[in-house]
């Protein structure tokens, strides 16, 4: 797929934002145990015309997207749907010893994955409205859980993606 290039691009960073606990069952390493993150995401939004205030995105429109990566992220323990322990995550959570989440796939590449989707398919066209959904592209977003390791999710709306699979 070519790339596309927008003449604006802003983005909205979180630094170490969301603390959270996290288990790769499917690893062959110490990552299949439960272990600590503080997520850092950014994402990238474009667009080639400005909105009627001259911004490419709403930076103050933003909040009910960090109040959604705080509820997934922040103080959870997350687990893929498909882990075999899920019985015990459910125990814990029934005990209320952890806020579990249960997500299709883990790994930064997954989780970038599944902002990307939500991010476009879901919050720009339902907290935004239409219009913007047709100006403005969450185009990257990247997630990341250490300094070191980082991964993205990147596309454009002239892909057409399906962000619903």
């Amino acid at each position: 797929m070519t790339p596309v290039v927008y003449k604006y691009t802003s983005t909205k960073e979180y630094h170490d934002a969301f603390p959270c606990a996290y288990r790769q069952w499917r690893a062959d390493s110490h990552c299949n145990l439960i272990h600590g993150y503080s997520f850092s995401m950014k994402f990238y939004f474009g667009t080639d015309e400005l909105d009627v205030r001259n911004w490419a995105a709403d930076y103050g429109g933003l909040k009910e997207l960090k109040k959604t990566l705080e509820d997934q992220f922040d103080h959870t323990l997350i687990v893929a749907q498909d882990d075999p322990q899920m019985e015990t995550f459910r125990l814990l959570q029934e005990r209320n010893m952890a806020k579990v989440v249960v997500l299709p796939r883990l790994g930064c590449e997954g989780l970038a994955d599944m902002l990307y989707k939500y991010v476009n398919g879901v919050y720009i066209p339902e907290m935004w409205g239409p219009g913007e959904a047709k100006r403005l592209w969450c185009y990257r977003i990247e997630v990341r859980e250490t300094q070191a390791n980082m991964a993205f999710r990147e596309g454009h709306r002239e892909w057409n993606e399906d962000l619903f699979v």
